[in-house]
């Protein structure tokens, strides 16, 4: 079964959801409820992010400091959602690096002014192109060693700094 709002749908998807018994199709203040997300077991949220920084803020809005280039989308209830359901996953994708590999999309921390899209407490998993970091339950420490994995080797070793320097007194 698909469920899906209004919202976004072409002429084209509307006539293919409509009758047919495999959709069905909310009001999008009913599809975002976190309340009726967290209520379907196995719930898995599959979104991207602009930077996640070594503690798992996740950031989906701004780009460089307080500059809006995007809109939440319902990610942060479809996130959260995801990680209050039964067996639920909350994945969030991102590549390592942005501007032809001249910067790292994980970084020591947001810039200045970036939104927190998706607040730490609920950052489950982050995947890269060089893997899955796995967040949910972790100290501070070991969300920036799982991320630093994940990051382009280019960054590591700043990244490495970085988290010595905030999270080793």
């Amino acid at each position: 079964m698909t469920v899906s709002s209004f919202l976004g749908c072409s002429a084209e998807d509307l006539e293919i959801i409509d009758g047919n018994p495999v959709f069905e199709q909310y009001d999008s203040e009913y599809v975002l409820d976190i309340r009726n997300i967290s209520q379907n077991d196995n719930f898995v949220s599959i979104n991207n992010a602009i930077a996640v920084d070594l503690t798992g803020q996740i950031n989906v809005e701004t780009g460089i400091g307080s500059r809006f280039i995007n809109g939440h989308g319902g990610q942060p209830e479809m996130h959260i959602g995801a990680v209050l359901s039964k067996g639920g996953r909350a994945l969030t994708l991102l590549p390592s690096t942005a501007l032809e590999g001249t910067v790292s999309r994980i970084v020591a921390h947001l810039d200045k002014g970036a939104v927190v899209t998706v607040p730490r407490y609920y950052a489950d998993y982050i995947v890269t192109e060089y893997g899955i970091a796995s967040l949910m339950g972790k100290d501070t420490r070991q969300r920036a060693e799982a991320l630093i994995a994940v990051a382009h080797p280019d960054f590591r070793e700043e990244l490495r700094k970085a988290a010595r320097e905030l999270f080793y007194p």
